[in-house]
């Protein structure tokens, strides 16, 4: 893979971020937690990994804006491009020393994500995409899974943490879903899943009530690998509803189906 200039600089940030991930990796009783609301956490590994990567993104694309999970919005001179940052997604695996969780860039250029990369600083497994250029895991080149029928699918979800909104309609979805496929799998990262379906690891995955910088990189990924995503319930774009279906071109329409007759049955 012959990665641009955007990429390769996406790409040395992220490694260099994730020295320290790696580092407080483990260290349990040295964690600084602190508490965004019921069930939601954030770390200062979070912290130090965001805002390095700040300092070297912006040190080789100044003017660019950010989009941060912990930061916020930054506004760049330059009006067209912005990094869309989660420093860990999966937090609360990391607290627990659960190896699954990634550091993950986007680069949305006019409003539209252009470059991505997800890296699972544990696994050293690092995905890559870019419009028009594929999707990659460590350089190779990635392909969705390739069945048709969601009754042969493994699929991902994503399950609210306490005190979050939608856990009834959640546990409705997932006893439709459920009756219907091979199983279900709750992995607690939604950059990695989207890697994961992006990879055929997953045949598909849905999820409710993100945020852009959950959804960015991974998006691109399952697209770039010939795969397909979907606002859960119409047309819209997932970035912003926040809500997702990612899969192939056969499962995507069969799990919209089941969440459809689940919002049934609850009255939602």
């Amino acid at each position: 893979m012959a990665a641009s200039p955007s990429m390769t600089v996406m790409i040395a940030a992220v490694r260099k971020a994730a020295r320290g991930v790696q580092r407080d990796f483990g260290e349990l009783s040295n964690l600084q937690v602190s508490v965004k609301g019921p069930g939601d956490y954030v770390t200062a590994a979070d912290k130090r990994c965001e805002k390095v990567l700040r300092a070297e993104l912006e040190k080789a694309r100044p003017g660019y804006g950010f989009l941060m999970e912990e930061s916020g919005t930054v506004i760049g001179t330059d009006p067209d491009h912005r990094f869309i940052i989660d420093p860990i997604d999966g937090t609360t695996n990391f607290m627990h020393s659960l190896p699954f969780f990634a550091i993950s860039v986007a680069l949305e250029r006019k409003g539209e994500i252009v470059a991505a990369v997800t890296y699972n600083p544990i696994s050293d497994e690092l995905f890559t995409a870019e419009k028009g250029a594929g999707a990659f895991l460590n350089n190779k080149r990635l392909r969705v899974a390739s069945r048709t029928d969601i009754h042969e699918a493994l699929i991902g979800c994503g399950i609210p943490h306490r005190g979050s909104e939608g856990q009834a309609d959640n546990r409705a979805e997932i006893a439709l879903v459920q009756a219907k496929a091979i199983g279900i799998r709750r992995l607690g990262s939604v950059t990695l899943e989207l890697g994961y379906i992006a990879a055929g690891r997953l045949d598909a995955f849905w999820e409710r009530n993100l945020k852009p910088w959950d959804l960015a990189a991974g998006i691109l990924l399952v697209r770039e690998a010939g795969g397909f995503t979907s606002d859960c319930d119409g047309e819209a774009s997932p970035l912003q509803t926040g809500n997702i279906i990612a899969a192939n071109a056969d499962l995507l329409p069969q799990l919209k189906k089941e969440l459809a007759a689940a919002k049934k049955t609850t009255g939602a």
